[in-house]
């Protein structure tokens, strides 16, 4: 049976359509595969110049990494680690373009520069000495800068010998001892040049080993606790211009705050061996810590302070409760 003419009509016009879409659509897609990809952001695209890297690193090298964070690149990473991987990429990407050694000297330097700023001090003194194997204008610092980095090495290798066991305490401390020397006497030579933020650094870090460590084997010794809360307290003091100031009050207060819980547990309040005085004494150092932490606006340590002398008021109010409760 024939159709109706109206509804041939609408048949033929609706296969025009589709026809007309397919044909859209297909024209798109052409255009699509024929398009250059869209132009990517200069900053984000990939390294191709060793001289790029090395900018990046010279206008880093002498911040002061000791009192400031360490400069970051765009995309938020630790701007030596990420100069070192960038450089060891170009090494490979571009090794025939490369191949007559004529950066040789200049790649192993930067490369040391970066190693020396995330503490891969042995690596840096030998990227100094591959550096110092070519004359030209940098074989002499690279000279002087393998020497800086071995003593740095060096130093960080002195720590207590726990082979065979914990150290003796006196032995413990003559090991930190020989190493604060050390440092303090490479201190006194690189004054004035940028290895003078990685010198306090290392000195930071022993500080820190040492008062950590006592801290560990304080109950060990009935001086315990006074020797660990003299090294936590010298460390605050030496450290004071220290970006890491606010994580050492913390350690000082979480020193305290530990002490006071111990004393509660050794003598109930209710008690009569429980001495107020004392108690006050743990639990003012305590709090003072804390609220100095707490109050310092634009730092990660702050809200972590106040939770935790927030935690620490709930622990002391529990005691007065115990103490006075009939």
């Amino acid at each position: 049976m024939r159709g109706r003419p109206g509804s041939r009509r609408a048949l033929a016009g609706w296969r025009r359509t589709r026809t007309v879409a397919a044909a859209g659509i297909a024209t798109g897609l052409l255009a699509l595969a024929c398009a250059s990809p869209p132009e990517v952001e200069p900053r984000y695209r990939p390294t191709q110049s060793v001289l790029e890297v090395v900018a990046v690193l010279r206008r880093h090298v002498g911040e002061d990494t000791y009192r400031f964070e360490p400069g970051r690149d765009f995309t938020g990473r630790n701007v030596y680690r990420a100069s070192l991987l960038r450089l060891e990429n170009l090494e490979t990407a571009h090794a025939y373009a490369l191949r007559a050694g004529t950066l040789d000297d200049v790649i192993a330097f930067s490369k040391a520069r970066a190693l020396e700023r995330i503490r891969g001090y042995e690596l840096a003194a030998a990227s100094y000495r591959h550096a110092a194997e070519r004359d030209g204008p940098l074989q002499q610092e690279a000279r002087k800068s393998a020497a800086i980095c071995d003593a740095l090495h060096e130093a960080t290798l002195i720590r207590p010998d726990n082979r065979l066991g914990p150290p003796e305490r006196e032995v413990a401390l003559r090991s930190f001892a020989r190493r604060r020397a050390l440092l303090e006497a490479l201190r006194i030579e690189v004054e004035g040049s940028h290895y003078t933020s990685v010198v306090d650094e290392e000195l930071e870090r022993s500080d820190l080993a040492q008062a950590s460590y006592l801290a560990d084997i304080r109950r060990l010794h009935p001086d315990g606790d006074v020797r660990a809360l003299a090294a936590m307290q010298k460390l605050v003091v030496r450290h004071r211009e220290s970006k890491n100031t606010n994580t050492h009050l913390l350690a000082l207060a979480d020193l305290y705050a530990e002490l006071a819980v111990e004393y509660v547990q050794e003598h109930p309040p209710e008690s009569l061996r429980f001495d107020p005085p004392r108690f006050e004494e743990l639990v003012e150092s305590a709090a003072r810590m804390y609220e100095a932490v707490s109050n310092q606006d634009g730092t990660a340590e702050k809200l972590e302070a106040a939770r935790r002398l927030e935690a620490f008021i709930a622990f002391t109010l529990k005691v007065d409760r115990d103490r006075f409760s009939p």
